[in-house]
Protein backbone atom coordinates (compact mmCIF):
# COMPACT_ATOMS: atom_id res chain seq x y z
CA UNK A 1 0.00 0.00 0.00
CA UNK A 2 1.41 3.21 -1.25
CA UNK A 3 1.86 5.36 2.00
CA UNK A 4 -0.08 8.09 0.92
CA UNK A 5 -2.74 5.81 1.27
CA UNK A 6 -2.14 4.72 4.77
CA UNK A 7 -5.59 5.50 6.88
CA UNK A 8 -5.12 7.92 9.63
CA UNK A 9 -5.29 6.76 13.18
CA UNK A 10 -8.55 6.94 15.20
CA UNK A 11 -9.61 10.32 16.73
CA UNK A 12 -7.69 10.28 20.36
CA UNK A 13 -9.82 10.63 22.98
CA UNK A 14 -7.97 12.22 25.94
CA UNK A 15 -8.72 11.85 29.71
CA UNK A 16 -10.67 14.39 31.71
CA UNK A 17 -9.29 16.80 33.57
CA UNK A 18 -8.49 16.11 37.52
CA UNK A 19 -11.21 18.12 39.70
CA UNK A 20 -9.51 19.55 42.66
CA UNK A 21 -11.54 18.33 46.03
CA UNK A 22 -10.40 21.25 48.00
CA UNK A 23 -8.47 18.85 50.03
CA UNK A 24 -4.65 19.49 49.04
CA UNK A 25 -3.12 16.35 50.47
CA UNK A 26 -5.68 14.52 48.56
CA UNK A 27 -5.10 16.26 45.02
CA UNK A 28 -1.16 16.28 45.86
CA UNK A 29 -1.51 11.97 45.71
CA UNK A 30 -3.91 12.26 42.76
CA UNK A 31 -1.17 13.83 41.03
CA UNK A 32 1.61 11.30 41.92
CA UNK A 33 -0.53 8.28 40.50
CA UNK A 34 -0.83 10.37 37.76
CA UNK A 35 2.83 10.31 36.81
CA UNK A 36 2.04 6.24 36.30
CA UNK A 37 0.63 6.91 33.11
CA UNK A 38 4.31 8.34 32.19
CA UNK A 39 5.52 4.22 32.41
CA UNK A 40 2.17 2.92 30.28
CA UNK A 41 1.93 5.79 27.86
CA UNK A 42 3.65 5.26 24.58
CA UNK A 43 5.81 7.04 21.86
CA UNK A 44 5.62 6.70 18.86
CA UNK A 45 8.31 4.56 17.36
CA UNK A 46 8.27 3.38 13.49
CA UNK A 47 12.17 2.95 12.61
CA UNK A 48 11.33 0.13 10.19
CA UNK A 49 8.41 -2.14 9.22
CA UNK A 50 9.79 -5.01 11.23
CA UNK A 51 9.75 -2.42 14.69
CA UNK A 52 6.49 -0.86 14.11
CA UNK A 53 5.20 -2.27 17.38
CA UNK A 54 8.23 -1.37 19.64
CA UNK A 55 7.53 1.41 21.38
CA UNK A 56 9.44 3.33 24.48
CA UNK A 57 7.02 4.40 27.67
CA UNK A 58 7.01 8.44 28.05
CA UNK A 59 9.13 7.39 31.50
CA UNK A 60 11.46 6.06 29.39
CA UNK A 61 11.99 8.94 26.64
CA UNK A 62 11.97 11.85 29.86
CA UNK A 63 14.53 9.74 31.47
CA UNK A 64 17.07 9.18 28.74
CA UNK A 65 16.82 12.53 28.13
CA UNK A 66 17.38 14.18 31.82
CA UNK A 67 20.72 12.03 31.01
CA UNK A 68 21.74 13.53 27.72
CA UNK A 69 20.36 16.55 28.94
CA UNK A 70 22.68 16.55 32.26
CA UNK A 71 25.32 19.01 31.68
CA UNK A 72 23.13 21.28 30.23
CA UNK A 73 19.15 21.53 31.42
CA UNK A 74 18.80 18.43 33.07
CA UNK A 75 15.99 20.34 35.57
CA UNK A 76 13.68 21.33 32.13
CA UNK A 77 14.43 18.08 30.47
CA UNK A 78 12.85 16.45 33.79
CA UNK A 79 9.63 18.02 33.35
CA UNK A 80 9.58 18.86 29.16
CA UNK A 81 7.00 16.28 28.70
CA UNK A 82 5.12 16.04 31.84
CA UNK A 83 2.28 16.81 30.22
CA UNK A 84 1.61 14.19 28.13
CA UNK A 85 0.88 12.11 31.47
CA UNK A 86 -2.18 13.90 30.39
CA UNK A 87 -2.59 14.07 26.99
CA UNK A 88 0.12 11.29 25.68
CA UNK A 89 2.15 11.73 23.16
CA UNK A 90 0.28 13.62 20.13
CA UNK A 91 2.31 13.22 16.73
CA UNK A 92 1.24 14.97 13.85
CA UNK A 93 -0.37 11.93 11.67
CA UNK A 94 -3.49 12.54 14.51
CA UNK A 95 -4.06 16.23 12.61
CA UNK A 96 -4.13 17.59 15.78
CA UNK A 97 -2.46 21.39 15.26
CA UNK A 98 0.35 22.61 16.83
CA UNK A 99 -1.84 25.47 18.16
CA UNK A 100 -4.18 22.77 20.09
CA UNK A 101 -1.57 20.47 21.12
CA UNK A 102 -0.27 23.58 22.54
CA UNK A 103 -3.60 24.55 24.33
CA UNK A 104 -3.81 20.65 25.82
CA UNK A 105 -0.45 20.40 26.98
CA UNK A 106 -0.34 23.94 29.00
CA UNK A 107 -3.82 22.66 30.02
CA UNK A 108 -3.17 19.74 31.85
CA UNK A 109 0.09 21.41 33.26
CA UNK A 110 -2.51 24.18 34.61
CA UNK A 111 -4.59 21.16 35.84
CA UNK A 112 -1.60 19.91 37.69
CA UNK A 113 0.07 22.81 39.05
CA UNK A 114 -3.07 24.31 40.25
CA UNK A 115 -5.76 22.17 40.86
CA UNK A 116 -3.42 19.18 41.87
CA UNK A 117 -0.78 20.60 43.93
CA UNK A 118 -2.73 23.47 45.10
CA UNK A 119 0.23 26.27 43.56
CA UNK A 120 2.77 24.88 45.88
CA UNK A 121 6.53 26.35 45.67
CA UNK A 122 7.17 22.94 44.27
CA UNK A 123 4.42 22.98 41.75
CA UNK A 124 5.13 26.83 40.72
CA UNK A 125 9.03 25.38 40.20
CA UNK A 126 7.85 22.89 37.81
CA UNK A 127 5.57 25.47 36.03
CA UNK A 128 8.35 28.06 35.48
CA UNK A 129 10.75 24.90 34.67
CA UNK A 130 7.89 23.42 31.88
CA UNK A 131 7.49 27.10 30.41
CA UNK A 132 11.40 27.59 30.10
CA UNK A 133 11.78 24.47 28.22
CA UNK A 134 9.18 26.11 25.92
CA UNK A 135 10.98 29.51 25.49
CA UNK A 136 14.53 28.55 25.85
CA UNK A 137 16.70 28.68 22.96
CA UNK A 138 19.01 26.31 23.86
CA UNK A 139 16.16 23.98 25.31
CA UNK A 140 15.04 23.88 21.59
CA UNK A 141 18.17 23.49 19.76
CA UNK A 142 19.04 20.68 22.05
CA UNK A 143 15.76 19.34 21.65
CA UNK A 144 16.09 19.71 17.55
CA UNK A 145 18.94 17.74 17.99
CA UNK A 146 18.37 14.61 20.59
CA UNK A 147 14.61 14.53 19.32
CA UNK A 148 15.06 14.59 15.26
CA UNK A 149 11.28 14.82 13.83
CA UNK A 150 10.64 12.09 10.83
CA UNK A 151 7.48 14.93 9.37
CA UNK A 152 6.96 11.92 6.54
CA UNK A 153 5.98 9.62 9.02
CA UNK A 154 5.15 12.02 12.33
CA UNK A 155 7.22 9.92 14.91
CA UNK A 156 9.54 11.78 17.36
CA UNK A 157 12.45 9.88 19.12
CA UNK A 158 14.72 11.21 21.38
CA UNK A 159 18.02 11.23 20.56
CA UNK A 160 17.51 9.64 17.07
CA UNK A 161 20.99 8.45 16.38
CA UNK A 162 21.52 6.65 19.49
CA UNK A 163 18.39 4.49 19.02
CA UNK A 164 18.83 3.72 15.79
CA UNK A 165 22.45 2.46 16.41
CA UNK A 166 20.68 0.26 19.30
CA UNK A 167 17.93 -1.43 16.89
CA UNK A 168 20.61 -1.69 14.29
CA UNK A 169 22.48 -3.97 16.88
CA UNK A 170 19.55 -5.62 18.76
CA UNK A 171 17.72 -6.28 15.39
CA UNK A 172 20.52 -7.61 12.75
CA UNK A 173 19.50 -4.38 10.61
CA UNK A 174 20.63 -1.39 8.42
CA UNK A 175 19.38 2.03 9.45
CA UNK A 176 21.46 3.97 7.64
CA UNK A 177 18.64 6.49 6.25
CA UNK A 178 18.35 7.63 9.98
CA UNK A 179 21.57 8.87 10.09
CA UNK A 180 21.80 10.42 7.23
CA UNK A 181 18.85 11.94 8.75
CA UNK A 182 19.84 13.12 11.58
CA UNK A 183 24.08 13.16 11.94
CA UNK A 184 24.56 16.21 9.33
CA UNK A 185 22.10 18.16 11.10
CA UNK A 186 23.21 18.86 14.72
CA UNK A 187 23.60 21.72 15.90
CA UNK A 188 24.14 21.15 19.73
CA UNK A 189 27.82 21.34 20.55
CA UNK A 190 28.30 18.70 22.64
CA UNK A 191 25.19 16.58 21.17
CA UNK A 192 27.26 17.06 17.70
CA UNK A 193 30.44 15.51 19.16
CA UNK A 194 28.21 12.73 20.68
CA UNK A 195 26.96 12.00 16.76
CA UNK A 196 30.54 12.11 15.95
CA UNK A 197 31.79 9.56 18.38
CA UNK A 198 28.78 7.14 17.13
CA UNK A 199 29.49 7.50 13.40
CA UNK A 200 33.35 6.45 14.13
CA UNK A 201 32.39 3.16 16.69
CA UNK A 202 30.03 2.53 13.95
CA UNK A 203 32.03 2.84 11.22
CA UNK A 204 34.28 0.36 12.73
CA UNK A 205 32.06 -2.09 13.44
CA UNK A 206 30.82 -2.04 9.86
Amino acid sequence: MDESEVALPAKRVFPPLYVSTGDASIDRLAFFHVLERLKRGSRCIAWHDSLTRVSDSISDHMYRMAILAMCTCVMMAVVHDLAEAQVGDITPREGISKQEKQRLEAEAMHNFVHDMLHGSLAALRIEALWNASLASLKMAQFKADALRRNTRRGETNEARFVKASEYETAHGLDLQPFFDSSLPYLRHPEVKRWGEDLAQTRSRSH
